[in-house]
């Protein structure tokens, strides 16, 4: 009987496999898609159309703090969502998700402007960017969960990466609109209505994303583990209180990571167009090729830390973006198709190589009755200091200094934290999530 049971089980974790891994993908993907189209509209309108008064580097940095309070609202979405994915289970939450992301977005594409509604415009920003890190902030974490759970333990960084892959899938989806945008457009078109379409698409992909994440059964981990030892009331106070260095440590992988991946793909938008003076469609391309290729890589790399390791894989990652980091701006600065395409394809590649396996270890570093809440937080947590920050302090030194120096520092000292985080983490590559402890 229990060796029938055990079969059906297996059964169907392969049968869920296939359908857990295609709708976790496609929701992110919606999610980041949502998330991202903000952070390239930051770059390229929100400074002359929410903040017209300011010059024009100083728009974009008020700009780039509505941007960042949408990682500021990350954190208590991981919280929230975290809580009552631990209690109730990973679904729902996924469901809810889902739905506040694409509707806040599409309430951003229909905003009035500073010039029709005054200051009224910015602060219906700042509440719908608010909404859409909150939103954001529960969706990694069941995400990942719900694939890690069902996954077979020797391939559990292969089929977690492709939820991963879904942030920059995402990302690739909104330069791809952004661009297609300005290339069909007038510059005057663009900035009076043009900006407004790949936030009024959300509606539509978020119902195509509904309908996919409908099919998506319970985690039969988290079920296992609420049948039998039920659940915690507080598993985020738990997680804090007992698993702080695992909280330390996955914080630590993230750090340098979202600081390379923000500066690569949303400042050097703006150093390009704005300090530059470049033209708009040729960096938004660049970051079109390279989230492209980085989708392509992530799952090689991720197959390739469930054979070697997921600390020398994510360490090598962070330690070719230090690197490509001492040229990065000088490639940029070359002007070219070619150097520009160069120095972002390669940073989002070699970023990759950190990405593709961080859903494994940073789920693998938790037990089961605290995992979506604890690992929301060492997701989240960082992208208040990190994420949320990167291309202001990016743009704050480049205005201090009058060059490209200090970003670049920057960037490099933000990956040695990452690597100090690599080297005090344990190698989980393979373990059992019901023995987690």
């Amino acid at each position: 009987m229990n060796a029938q049971m055990d079969a059906a089980d297996r059964a169907v974790s392969k049968r869920e496999l296939r359908t857990v891994v295609g709708a976790s993908l496609i929701g992110t993907m919606i999610e980041w898609f949502d998330f991202f189209i903000y952070g390239v509209a930051s770059a390229l309108v929100f400074n002359r159309l929410f903040f017209p008064s300011f010059d024009p580097l100083t728009g974009t940095l008020l700009a780039f703090s509505t941007y960042a309070l949408g990682f500021l609202a990350r954190p208590l979405g991981g919280i929230v969502f975290g809580h009552f994915g631990d209690r109730i289970g990973r679904k729902t939450l996924l469901m809810i998700s889902l739905l506040t992301m694409g509707l806040s977005t599409t309430a951003i594409g229909l905003l009035p402007t500073y010039q029709q509604i005054g200051t009224w415009a910015p602060v219906l920003l700042v509440l719908l960017r608010l909404l859409q890190g909150f939103a954001v902030g529960g969706e990694w974490g069941g995400a990942v969960l719900i694939v890690a759970e069902v996954a077979p333990a020797s391939q559990r960084g292969f089929w977690t990466s492709w939820p991963q892959v879904g942030a920059p899938a995402g990302n690739l989806l909104a330069a791809a609109v952004f661009a297609m945008s300005s290339a069909l457009l007038t510059e005057a078109d663009f900035m009076a209505w043009g900006w407004r379409i790949p936030f009024l698409l959300s509606i539509v992909l978020v119902f195509v994303g509904w309908w996919l994440r409908r099919a998506v059964s319970e985690s039969m981990v988290f079920a296992r583990e609420a049948a039998a030892g039920g659940v915690e009331r507080f598993p985020a106070i738990e997680a804090l209180r007992r698993k702080g260095r695992a909280l330390l440590i996955g914080a630590g992988l993230r750090f340098g990571e979202n600081i390379c991946y923000y500066v690569a793909a949303t400042f050097a938008i703006t150093y390009w167009t704005e300090i530059k003076g470049g033209d708009r469609s040729l960096v938004l391309n660049a970051v079109l090729i390279g989230s492209a290729l980085e989708c392509l890589t992530m799952p090689l790399f991720a197959a390739l830390s469930d054979r070697i390791g997921r600390r020398l894989v994510y360490g090598a990652g962070a330690l070719c973006v230090a690197a490509w980091f001492l040229i990065f701006f000088t490639l940029l600065d070359g002007g070219t198709i070619w150097s520009v395409g160069i120095a972002i394809t390669v940073a989002m590649v070699a970023h990759g190589a950190m990405y593709a396996p961080q859903g494994a270890m940073i789920t693998e570093l938790f037990p089961t009755r605290l995992r979506y809440s604890a690992a929301s937080i060492a997701y989240q947590a960082t992208s208040i200091i990190a994420g949320s920050l990167a291309p202001i302090i990016a743009l704050s030194l480049y205005k201090a200094s009058g060059g490209t120096g200090m970003v670049a520092a920057y960037v490099i000292g933000g990956l040695l934290i990452t690597l100090i985080a690599v080297a005090a983490a344990p190698e989980t590559r393979g373990v059992d999530l019901n023995k987690v402890g």
